[in-house]
């Protein structure tokens, strides 16, 4: 959370919620001004997700239902997309990413988290990662570029995104 560099007030939308995990620790980070999508294509997620809203009293999370291929949230609303090994799901990258960079406000980044594509101990399956290298390229040639890199993590890159 700390190599985010979140500041309050921040719209975070996190892509592929599930749990919830990351999204009630940014939401932390973003505070009261703030708000954080968490968006997700499974109903029993959201659900998860709608339940730890009511738990823990927050205010600033909205969950959504979201399409494979579309994250539905307005265009020029999101700071930061974060993607912590969910990137690797989505079937229709190029379509995902022209609708991440309409969603973005100004000056807003993509954050991207995936396992290393090689063997680890944790993670998706070998075929299912996406190797670092080839998500730059992808991430370039859909009109971002690579903003910043974090090497702290053992089994995964975290690479940051603005737009070219």
């Amino acid at each position: 959370m700390t190599a985010l560099n979140l500041k309050s007030g921040e719209v975070i939308a996190d892509i592929g919620a599930g749990s919830g995990y990351f999204t009630f620790r940014l939401a932390h980070f973003v505070g009261d001004k703030g708000k954080v999508y968490a968006v997700d294509v499974s109903p029993d997620m959201i659900l998860h997700i709608n339940r730890r809203i009511r738990e823990l009293k927050a205010t600033n999370v909205v969950s959504i239902l979201a399409d494979p291929d579309d994250p539905l949230l307005p265009d020029r609303s999101v700071n930061r997309f974060f993607f912590s090994d969910s990137w690797h799901h989505i079937e229709n990258q190029p379509k995902y990413l022209a609708l991440v960079k309409k969603m973005l406000k100004p000056g807003g980044e993509v954050v991207m988290i995936e396992f290393h594509k090689k063997e680890s101990p944790l993670g998706p399956p070998l075929q299912m990662r996406i190797a670092r290298e080839d998500l730059i390229k992808q991430m370039e040639a859909n009109g971002f570029r690579l903003a910043k890199e974090h090497t702290f993590l053992p089994y995964q890159y975290f690479l940051v995104f603005a737009p070219k």
